[in-house]
């Protein structure tokens, strides 16, 4: 029976109440050993009778128009069956939770290496092969590939709070400073793939994507074609970090090809294939400026950024959306340019927003720390405000005070000294410091989960992209109903269960999390009526129910199965409080002061994000972010050719995410304890994109500290701390 509930009041603790004692606990993951073993069933892996392989044609012009395409030149390639072109194609992934079709471009071109068209052949190298040489007629337009050079820029209104202009007239001590970011790749481990097949009219497509509930209506849209006619499974998807929120052109290509052929239909994307048509992270410029006292207590607040994306595409990088809430001040602005250019499109990477300006933010921080003469820690910890800067709302639970000072007193903050005055040698060593928030939030989610006997199966379209989905249901569930995890089977990732938020904007497990503990909750009622107690009596443990002087096990009592679905979503408490995950970095560097290279010696993460689930899966993913954080300070920066906007860094061998050697032995995570009675029915908060958030602004600060001059443009590659340094 489904039950909806809408998170409209704070709620009772009642996972703290429960006797099991599995939440919380460094569980391991239950989908370990196949992805180990390599039984795991990723996108590409399942075979079918009859498959054949599909290769994407990708446009090798800027923008214009598709005049033909020659399919004579790959007829005498033996083994190739055709190339499908269809109005339906689609040019990028949609964006996340769209729901509906990306963009269809028919003929039109706009961005070099958008897909055009889909080769199919018996084999996936004699599809390769002609997909390389068919030959294509285009008409070709001019088009600004560089926010600085497009014409077509939308500048949108301030958002503003208080009086910034007599704040910024009247402060004493002022940071006005223009960072600029590098465009990131979400670089997933596994690359986009899809195989497609129809019977009776409907589809089904075994693809890598991140939101199924979105996907199933999204692919349907495109297709033309009713949603119950559409089946999407994605148990196993290997990393996306928001590159796989939305349906992409090789899953539609796939669906089109194998409609018309008759034919299961595979394309999997080539690692360059992903750099070239998959969402961005958009590069960034912005300005932030810093008013303040003598005394250190900030008055104004302004951080103004210009980003870019294609045509059509709504999304723009929310650079600033951490900076309205961290600090308060007497005036706040917030202004976002956003410039239109034909090259990959832009959407949403792992924490969108705060990845990037967070950089800019902490270092102007810091750079106002020092015209202050006041320890960097200290100014931030001064300039905490009471509520929500912008809005007013309380914050729901929020112990970044905490974090920053059980960080500092951790780090061996108080021996850091004066900037540039600590050498080994050739090497400048410094500490940094940055401050660490995202917004949490709970998206409607639906769950179901059945019981017999003491055995369980949770059920939803939820999807595990490595993050412990498949742990952390097993775990709330087996909670709930006294289980031992092992006899709880987790099902996720098929459009045919109870559509969940998916896996993005780190709130699958407040959302899928949330409805898996209502369903269970009410088969906790269930347990109580059979055994004749009142529900709030009622004790779960180990396969035994008790409650009013009565005890049976499991086993005798549910001898039928107990079925309960719930759906949850949010509702008046994220109105009336403002609930965010909060944390403070530290990271020590040793800067060479001949070659610029830059070395991480150590990071420490305090975090506080409302209750853990499961301890191994949350460090696994505040490391995971952490060291995102090194590669977005040091070394991840995608690159354009400024002629036609091809990507130059089209692989991992020129895109440059951090390795074993960048990333410091001593990579230390710290949880305090906490729990948002505001922000869903389990008191948890997102955690992988907290991790990200502020860690690179860390590491750049320290390199700041070591050698006392500071890098503007993002990553610190060494030619740009040799600048710095000869400044």
């Amino acid at each position: 029976m489904k039950d909806h509930f809408t998170m409209d009041a704070p709620q009772p603790r009642l996972l703290d109440e429960m006797k099991q004692g599995v939440i919380g606990k460094p569980m391991d993951r239950p989908d370990g050993p196949q992805k180990v073993s390599g039984t795991a069933g990723y996108a590409a892996d399942h075979t079918t009778e009859n498959m054949v392989h599909g290769v994407l044609v990708r446009a090798t012009i800027t923008r214009g128009r598709v005049r033909q395409i020659d399919k004579s030149s790959v007829e005498a390639i033996d083994g190739v069956i055709d190339v499908v072109t269809d109005a339906r194609m689609i040019r990028n992934p949609a964006q996340g939770m769209a729901g509906s079709a990306p963009v269809q471009p028919g003929d039109a071109v706009h961005y070099h290496g958008q897909p055009i068209a889909v080769v199919v052949a018996e084999t996936f190298e004699a599809a390769r092969d002609a997909a390389q040489r068919l030959a294509v007629h285009y008409e070709t337009e001019e088009a600004a590939v560089t926010p600085d050079t497009s014409t077509d820029v939308e500048t949108g209104e301030p958002e503003t709070a208080g009086n910034f202009e007599a704040a910024w007239s009247g402060s004493e001590v002022t940071v006005d400073q223009t960072y600029t970011t590098g465009a990131h790749a979400a670089a997933a481990m596994e690359p986009h793939a899809a195989i497609a097949e129809w019977k009776d009219g409907a589809v089904t497509l075994r693809s890598a994507l991140q939101m199924v509930r979105f996907n199933k209506k999204e692919l349907a849209d495109t297709l033309g074609i009713d949603p119950s006619k559409v089946r999407i499974l994605a148990p196993f998807i290997g990393g996306g970090f928001g590159s796989k929120l939305g349906l992409g052109p090789e899953a539609a290509a796939a669906a089109i090809a194998a409609e018309k052929l008759g034919r299961p239909v595979r394309v999997v994307m080539t690692r360059q294939n992903v750099f070239d048509s998959v969402l961005r992270r958009s590069e960034t410029s912005q300005r932030v400026r810093f008013g303040a006292t003598k005394a250190g207590k900030i008055t104004v607040i302004a951080h103004d950024d210009r980003v870019s994306n294609i045509d059509g595409e709504g999304f723009a990088e929310p650079v600033t959306q951490a900076s309205q809430f961290l600090y308060g001040a007497d005036g706040l602005s917030f202004t976002q340019t956003l410039a239109r250019i034909a090259t990959t499109p832009a959407g949403s990477v792992r924490a969108p927003g705060e990845a990037v300006g967070m950089l800019a933010f902490e270092a102007a921080l810091d750079e106002l720390a020092e015209k202050l003469g006041i320890d960097p820690v200290q100014l931030r910890l001064d300039n905490l405000p009471e509520t929500h800067p912008m809005d007013g709302r309380p914050y729901s639970a929020r112990r970044l005070a905490d974090c920053l000072k059980d960080g500092a007193e951790r780090f061996g903050w108080a021996d850091r000294g004066a900037p540039g005055s600590r050498r080994e040698g050739d090497w400048q060593i410094g500490m940094g410091v940055a401050s660490a928030a995202r917004a949490n939030m709970l998206i409607k989610s639906s769950s179901r989960v059945r019981l017999t006997g003491n055995r369980a199966i949770v059920e939803t379209d939820m999807t595990d992209i490595g993050t412990g989905t498949y742990a952390i249901l097993a775990q709330i569930a087996a909670e709930a109903l006294g289980l031992d995890p092992s006899h709880v089977e987790v099902r996720l990732g098929d459009s045919d269960l109870p559509g969940a938020s998916g896996s993005g904007g780190s709130f699958g497990a407040n959302s899928a999390g949330s409805a898996t503990f209502l369903a269970a909750k009410k088969i906790r009622a269930r347990i109580a009526e059979a055994l004749g107690c009142a529900e709030d009596s009622l004790t779960l443990q180990n396969g035994l129910a008790r409650g009013d002087n009565k005890e049976a096990a499991l086993t005798d009592l549910v001898t039928e199965e107990f079925l309960e679905e719930a759906t949850v979503k949010a509702g008046k408490t994220s109105e009336s409080h403002f609930s965010s995950g909060f944390g403070a970095h530290f990271a020590e560097v040793a800067v060479h002061e001949w070659t610029g290279e830059v070395r991480v010696r150590r990071m420490l993460g305090v975090m506080s994000m409302g209750r853990i689930l499961n301890e191994k899966t949350a460090r696994s993913q505040a490391i995971g972010g952490m060291i995102w954080g090194i590669g977005s300070a040091l070394t991840e920066e995608m690159q354009s050719d400024p002629r036609d906007g091809h990507v130059v860094t089209r692989d991992l061998a020129n895109y440059h995410v951090p390795a074993h050697a960048d990333v410091p032995g001593q990579m230390e995570v710290v949880f305090l304890e906490e729990r948002d009675d505001y922000a869903n029915p389990i008191q948890t908060k997102g955690i992988g994109e907290l991790g990200i958030s502020g860690a690179g602004g860390a590491i750049l600060n320290a390199i700041a500290h070591a050698t006392g001059r500071r890098v503007y443009d993002y990553p610190a590659t060494p030619d740009r701390v040799l600048a710095a340094l000869d400044a």
